[in-house]
């Protein structure tokens, strides 16, 4: 118990070395921030254009559409930043450098996670706060404390689901070391498609995102239930009340795939 209550510590402990290390050049850490932010903004500018033809699209309007990008930007972007160097950790297996984080007195998973933190990656949220400020000011909702209550704990618990996808993709890299791709395919890909509403992918896909990996619970759901809208599937309109449930499986499987992978982790002898 005493270990546990100093693993927060430990981490930030190394991320705010990294993050003196980033803001020791201050104009190339901004540099680097304004151009992640409008890299990004890029994809909320294509939703935009779209809805200068159309008034809707998979019954949502042009509000609706950004809240639903700006929830799902926010979760990628802050599980980014918190866990998102965790995926580099197929190098640190290939080049036997793991062996390190195992020898020292913290947890390889604190030492993996806070491994290269990068202060950058905050532009992701910061501008996903900047649509979600928009998406707020043209939305016609009726808002309850549920509903503000829902919004504000989905950005934690979508933010958890997509930290535990980067800790299983992470985990998979222990037994093939050149899989980071795969990960991405349900971290940045899961963002991708999560922005959009799920029911235009059709039927085939709104169940494997809720019943084997479990993206529409990042945002879907609970922005369904915010707006008011029936859920797909048959399913009921509380459904995004269950994100927390799902958030907490997610990090159970995320922890017992992470303990697995390091129990069979064999070093190069380099």
């Amino acid at each position: 118990m005493v270990e546990l209550r100093r693993v927060p510590g430990q981490y930030w402990m190394l991320v705010l070395m990294w993050i003196r290390s980033a803001l020791a050049y201050p104009l190339s850490f901004l540099l680097m921030l304004f151009t992640g932010m409008m890299i990004t903004l890029t994809d909320f500018a294509a939703i935009v254009l779209m809805f200068s033809h159309i008034d809707a699209f998979g019954g949502f309007t042009l509000g609706e559409m950004a809240l639903l990008y700006a929830t799902a930007s926010m979760t990628l972007g802050l599980a980014d930043l918190v866990t998102g160097s965790i995926e580099r950790v197929g190098q640190r297996i290939r080049d036997g450098s793991l062996d390190v984080y195992l020898i020292r007195p913290m947890p390889a998973f604190i030492q993996t996670a806070a491994d290269g933190f990068a202060l950058r990656r905050i532009g992701r949220p910061l501008q996903a706060g900047v649509v979600l400020v928009f998406a707020l000011g043209n939305l016609d909702v009726d808002w309850t404390v549920a509903k503000g209550l829902m919004l504000g704990l989905s950005m934690i618990t979508g933010s958890i689901i997509f930290a535990a996808i980067f800790v299983l993709g992470a985990a998979f890299q222990f037994i093939s070391v050149d899989s980071a791709e795969v990960a991405s395919a349900f971290t940045y890909g899961g963002q991708t498609l999560t922005q959009y509403p799920l029911n235009v992918f059709g039927k085939d896909i709104v169940r494997a995102v809720t019943f084997v990996v479990p993206l529409a619970f990042v945002n879907y759901y609970p922005v369904l239930f915010v707006l008011g809208k029936p859920a797909p599937l048959g399913l009921p309109s509380w459904i995004g009340l269950l994100s927390p449930v799902v958030a907490a499986a997610m990090v159970a499987l995320a922890s017992l795939a992470w303990r697995g992978g390091l129990r069979r982790y064999r070093s190069t002898g380099s």
